[in-house]
């Protein structure tokens, strides 16, 4: 009587809520759940919180150096700004090879296929070290060049040549930060990605103040401090990640006969990812375009559209983590022979990821003054940035359908797709736009700004078309 009383009167949001925080706990803990059946709610709220919390981590990185660094000067934000629009290119190698590794393992997965799986985490180990040695090489060499040929001053190389030589021979951290977290990603374990970010940002927030400025027994590096105070933090992240590729039990683990090179798999792997590293150059050096046309009206204005877009990149890749949780969805269950689930994860991810970028679109449109603020007191550098919150949140809500239909596409293994869409609309249409508005027209910085809101509403039209063709689901991987 007293249990069916109580049943009976337990208000039903109660329940939900329980049922929620049930779910978030779940999430965060990881385990095996299996997205090929059941609730694709539940599966995509599972698979997408940690990844969401994993990419708000990835974006605190930008976040506090900006924040730290914004102590030294215009000139050491903008060093900062220019290094950051070259890493985009290393950014873009490791995305696109991540794209490949997340498609084949999540295939791999929902064939049930365990051990290739683990085979292809094994094989992708040595191509990030392949690319980080080449990367390294560069910035070793060529650091001072690189920031010249960005448009730097020689207060900005002077500042930044110790910086952007460090962070680009640290470049094994990025690479395997990227990489390992598509391993688990794609076997569904993201957890364990969150959790390597959690543990690289709380070192580098640490130790960034320490090093920059010599708190207590650390020298002051300056600019220098920032660069390896990440440098180490990532590298910990990474430790992290590889204790649980080689030493815990998970859905991925790597032995002795999973590291021995194959070279049809490294071969197949790099085939895949191919159009998946060109796609993200062209969209990367798309903004390296944008950065070196805004370099041009000044520091201030330089320092002021990178406080911005690290703002902005902070605020939306939580999206960006549920456009990963769409990736891991679509190849799991086209792995299982379920292409029409693929498809429903995709448009119900996307409903929600376009309500969270308009609200983000509201709070960069009411206080955007405020914002750039916290990073910087210099009235120009305010109202460079201010313009750029403003004009580039106006078109979100295309950012957001956009960039879950690239990571659809890519999950599904057609990086095709995307990146001649992606050719379209930054280099035909983008760069073009940027340069006429700003210099022909003379809206100056805004101009730049203005012409990423309308790239992002032709590239979500662009693939809303071509996603609804359904040609991506024959894909074989």
């Amino acid at each position: 009587m007293t249990t069916e009383h109580n049943n009976l009167t337990t208000p039903p949001a109660i329940k939900r809520k329980v049922s929620i925080f049930a779910l978030f706990k779940q999430a965060l803990k990881g385990g095996h759940q299996d997205l090929t059946s059941g609730s694709i709610g539940v599966a995509a709220f599972i698979l997408a919180v940690p990844m969401v919390l994993e990419m708000l981590m990835e974006s605190i990185f930008a976040i506090t150096d900006i924040f730290f660094v914004s102590g030294l000067g215009a000139e050491a934000v903008a060093v900062v700004g220019l290094t950051e629009a070259v890493l985009t290119l290393l950014y873009a190698v490791a995305i696109g090879l991540s794209m490949a590794v997340t498609a084949t393992i999540a295939r791999r997965y929902g064939e049930k296929n365990v051990q290739q799986a683990n085979a292809v985490a094994g094989q992708t180990l040595w191509i990030g070290l392949a690319v980080a040695l080449i990367v390294g090489f560069i910035g070793l060499n060529f650091a001072e060049d690189i920031l010249i040929l960005m448009g730097g001053n020689d207060a900005i190389v002077a500042a930044g040549k110790s910086y952007t030589t460090i962070m680009l021979t640290g470049s094994i951290t990025i690479l395997y930060l990227f990489l390992m977290n598509a391993i688990f990603r794609g076997a569904g374990d993201a957890s364990v990605a969150m959790r390597s970010l959690w543990l690289a940002n709380g070192i580098n927030i640490v130790l960034d103040p320490m090093l920059i400025y010599g708190i207590g027994p650390f020298p002051e590096m300056g600019l220098t401090g920032a660069a390896v105070a990440t440098t180490i933090g990532r590298g910990v992240g990474v430790l992290y990640q590889l204790n649980h590729l080689f030493g815990i039990a998970g859905r991925i683990q790597i032995n002795i006969k999973h590291l021995i090179v194959k070279l049809s798999l490294i071969k197949q792997l790099l085939s895949l990812s191919f159009f998946g590293v060109i796609q993200f150059l062209i969209a990367t050096a798309s903004w390296i375009a944008l950065v070196r046309i805004v370099s041009t009206y000044g520091s201030e204005a330089t320092a002021g559209y990178t406080i911005a877009i690290r703002i902005f990149m902070f605020a939306i890749l939580p999206a960006w983590g549920l456009s990963n949780a769409v990736a891991t969805l679509v190849g799991q269950n086209l792995g299982a022979d379920k292409p029409d689930r693929a498809e429903s994860s995709v448009k119900r991810i996307a409903k929600y990821n376009i309500y969270y970028m308009v609200g983000v679109a509201v709070v960069f449109l009411v206080i955007p003054k405020q914002i750039i603020g916290l990073f910087s007191q210099d009235p120009l550098v305010i109202q460079y940035g201010v313009d750029c919150l403003r004009l580039i949140s106006l078109g979100n809500g295309f950012f957001a359908l956009g960039m879950i239909l690239v990571q659809a596409f890519n999950g599904a293994g057609d990086t095709k797709t995307p990146t001649k869409v992606n050719l379209l609309c930054y280099w035909l249409i983008q760069i073009p736009l940027a340069y006429s508005l700003a210099k022909l027209l003379a809206f100056g910085p805004n101009g730049v700004f203005l012409s990423v809101t309308i790239a992002q509403a032709v590239f979500a039209y662009v693939g809303w078309k071509l996603f609804n063709k359904g040609l991506w689901k024959l894909k074989v991987v």
